[in-house]
């Protein structure tokens, strides 16, 4: 059996990407590799690698803005500045010239594996989002490289589903710092088609019933794979 399984992605000009269904994968370009090997090294300092993910090696690129704070692999932003929903962008940092545009759908979802506290996670993980069927972007955008995607809240124009509507993180007294995990994910067979996931039944352990259950059990029953991570911290103001 392989080692990689490649998904092949066709893109509106004749380039496509490439994404893994086991970890590892190496992406072109050594700028690209290193950018992505700083995620994957961030994700398992954050030890988000393996308890949150398998381990995996991105090959896109994620970036998460709210009005004055963007996510930066484990920053730490107040809870009050997270009330909205973000704006968030992937990147094909494999395409420097910005001429790709894939039509594949793609998963963002954002957990809490800290819920109450990281040092008592009984409720973990918490769902904190998911949002389907995130489309690629026709615009022409000049700055380099280009956003795949770009969608926020008040965008008529998106084409996203939200499986479960944002909830802001709220982190509860004295209960330290907790990580918030923001996750995309592609169909593992690289289909085109509107994504049909499954709706968590509940928030606390995705549903699952079992402490522990979170977005990997999610994702494997959905047959998705990790393609992109960000993260950042946050913590009540009273602890």
């Amino acid at each position: 059996m392989r080692a990689y399984e490649l998904i092949a992605i066709v893109v509106s000009l004749g380039v496509a990407l490439a994404l893994p269904t086991e970890p590892q994968q190496q992406p072109l370009g050594g700028a690209t590799t290193s950018s992505f090997l700083k995620v994957q090294e961030e994700l398992r300092k954050a030890e988000i690698i393996p308890t949150v993910i398998d381990d995996f090696l991105p090959s896109l690129t994620l970036s998460v803005s709210w009005k004055k704070d963007d996510a930066d692999l484990g920053n730490t932003i107040k809870p009050k500045r997270l009330q909205k929903q973000p704006t968030l962008s992937l990147y094909d940092e494999t395409d420097p010239e910005g001429l790709s545009s894939s039509s594949l759908s793609y998963v963002v979802t954002l957990t809490d594996p800290d819920a109450p506290s990281r040092d008592n996670p009984e409720w973990s993980e918490m769902c904190h989002w998911i949002a389907a069927n995130v489309s690629v972007s026709q615009k022409t955008v000049s700055i380099l490289p280009m956003p795949i995607f770009e969608f926020d809240q008040v965008d008529e124009t998106s084409t996203t589903d939200d499986v479960i509507e944002y909830k802001p993180p709220g982190p509860p007294e004295k209960t330290g710092k907790h990580r918030y995990v923001f996750l995309v994910f592609a169909p593992r067979n690289g289909t085109t088609e509107p994504l049909h996931v499954s709706k968590p039944k509940d928030r606390q352990h995705w549903g699952t019933g079992e402490e522990g259950g979170g977005v990997r059990d999610w994702a494997r029953e959905n047959e998705l794979v990790p393609v992109a991570a960000n993260f950042i911290y946050s913590q009540h103001k009273k602890q």
